[in-house]
């Protein structure tokens, strides 16, 4: 799998969105962050899961996933080294990314949108 296999299958779920975090792409369903390809130049795509869907990840399959490094590993942001992931892995582990998201969603009740730049004329 590559960057471009990451960004179609991310787009494949159902309302998300591509948009931008500080330069490098990122995937958002309801206004919300689920997935990026921050480290893409390092091979990896970056999933936003719970630490316990985190440590089931990378029990089951390091040598696909790991924590990213610091305090965002720590709350659940995973590294999926996209070499080693077949298209099944890879849609599977987006979609618990993007449930994770909806059902955060939900739970606070966001309805947040996309923020964009206003120009004035």
């Amino acid at each position: 799998m590559n960057a471009d296999d990451f960004r179609r299958l991310a787009l494949s779920l159902e309302g998300a969105e591509e948009g931008s975090h500080m330069g490098a792409p990122d995937f958002r369903v309801g206004g919300r962050i689920f997935a990026t390809l921050a480290a893409q130049a390092q091979g990896y795509g970056n999933l936003m899961l719970t630490p316990e869907q985190q440590a089931a990840f990378v029990e089951e399959l390091p040598d696909v996933f790991l924590p990213i490094g610091g305090g965002w590993g720590r709350m659940g942001a995973t590294h999926v080294r996209l070499s080693a992931a077949n298209e099944d892995l890879l849609a599977g582990a987006l979609q618990a990314a993007w449930k994770t998201r909806v059902d955060k969603n939900a739970k606070s009740g966001s309805k947040r949108r996309p923020v964009r730049k206003k120009i004035r004329l």
